[in-house]
């Protein structure tokens, strides 16, 4: 199973420098989306490819006919949060105050209900656990914000095989869709989607969704930018994976989508027999 997805945000939306954390700062920068964008859905038509699309709050807000013809295209919205926040970060009394601001936005625009979920950057670790009750709160049936290893930014290690599985917390109950991973020398490591797909050589992508029974993809509209600006105060590995690979991403991208098929999120859940999957019972708050 494939599953295609992008997350809707600027090209300026990093979280590694603090010039571009504060929504405050990012009406300065210029916008990008409406060509990034549209290059991305014009293709997707043309292959008759549906995605899911997790939209940034912000993006909402300030580009509210972008979302509209996502939605027109027919391709299924999911929240993205509305601050681009870390989820570890904001805390449940925020972060139930972002959620509920994202898909509301959201819902107005579109007319339909969003029922999936993915926090910035995978962020979404075990020490947040009352963000499934949140998910039920709002609707949320499924999400998609779980890194199941170590990294940087948090993971969530104790999660077990990157496959879909059930989330049970306080009595609620959450389709999971975490990030798919191969393991090499004990490390687990993503292929599938933002610098990581524009760092490995396609013969290597390639080789990894054939063998992976799970693929959950995950692309910005930035990832197929060759002539974004380059953003001041970065390390020089953030640098690094912020801009590695861009000239040949979208011609990789579409040559990946070529050789295999893809399905959104919504077919994907169709698809899978929730009574055979891991039930992951994270106690009682």
């Amino acid at each position: 199973m494939n599953i295609l997805t992008f997350d809707v945000e600027e090209w300026f939306h990093l979280l590694d420098i603090d010039s571009t954390k504060n929504p405050d700062t990012w009406d300065q920068y210029p916008s990008r989306i409406h060509d990034n964008l549209a290059r991305i859905l014009d293709y997707l038509d043309e292959k008759q490819i549906k995605a899911t699309f997790f939209c940034l709050g912000w993006i909402a807000i300030k580009h509210p006919l972008e979302i509209k013809e996502i939605a027109k295209r027919g391709h299924e919205i999911g929240a993205h949060s509305n601050s681009h926040q870390l989820l570890y970060e904001l805390g449940p009394e925020r972060f139930k105050i972002d959620t509920a601001i994202v898909i509301n936005n959201l819902e107005n625009l579109t007319g339909k209900k969003v029922i999936s979920y993915r926090a910035p950057r995978f962020s979404l670790t075990s020490d947040c656990n009352w963000a499934f009750e949140i998910f039920s709160e709002n609707g949320i049936e499924r999400d998609s914000s779980i890194f199941p290893a170590k990294r940087f930014y948090g993971g969530f290690s104790e999660f077990g095989n990157a496959e879909p599985a059930i989330i049970e917390y306080g009595g609620t109950s959450i389709k999971e869709f975490p990030l798919g991973m191969f393991s090499i020398l004990g490390q687990n490591i993503a292929f599938c989607g933002g610098g990581y797909f524009r760092l490995f050589p396609y013969q290597f992508i390639r080789y990894r969704t054939n063998h992976s029974n799970y693929v959950m993809s995950y692309f910005h509209p930035r990832d197929f930018d060759p002539q974004q600006p380059m953003l001041e105060g970065l390390s020089p590995q953030r640098c690094f994976k912020s801009y590695v690979g861009l000239t040949r991403s979208f011609s990789k991208f579409k040559k990946w989508t070529e050789d295999f098929s893809f399905v959104n999120l919504d077919l994907a859940d169709q698809m899978i027999d929730w009574d055979k999957v891991k039930i992951l019972h994270l106690g009682s708050k």
